[in-house]
């Protein structure tokens, strides 16, 4: 897997902007194939950043109707990346 494969989107949520404000944190959506070390090479090969720490956490889909059908959404995973001092990414927000 190469970078752009690793890393699907950043998340902006209320908690991941006050994370990235208060303790230089960031989330994103991960493949769900990759590991912490996978992650970590793709975000410091994509931002040209260091990292600290990568934790990782894969969210269960919600079981959905529509109509009369019984479905769920997807799983998928989350990264929650903490850079070293002095290191900073620009999403944006």
């Amino acid at each position: 897997m190469n970078k752009y494969d690793i890393i699907k989107r950043p998340l902006r949520t209320e908690k991941s902007v006050a994370d990235g404000e208060a303790s230089n944190t960031y989330h994103f959506e991960v493949d769900l194939r990759a590991n912490k070390i996978q992650i970590r090479e793709a975000v410091e090969n994509f931002f040209d950043v260091k990292v600290d720490d990568v934790r990782t956490l894969v969210r269960k889909g919600k079981r959905r109707r529509v109509k009369f059908k019984l479905g769920k959404t997807k799983d998928w995973k989350k990264a929650i990346i903490t850079l070293k001092e002095g290191n900073a990414i620009d999403l944006g927000y």
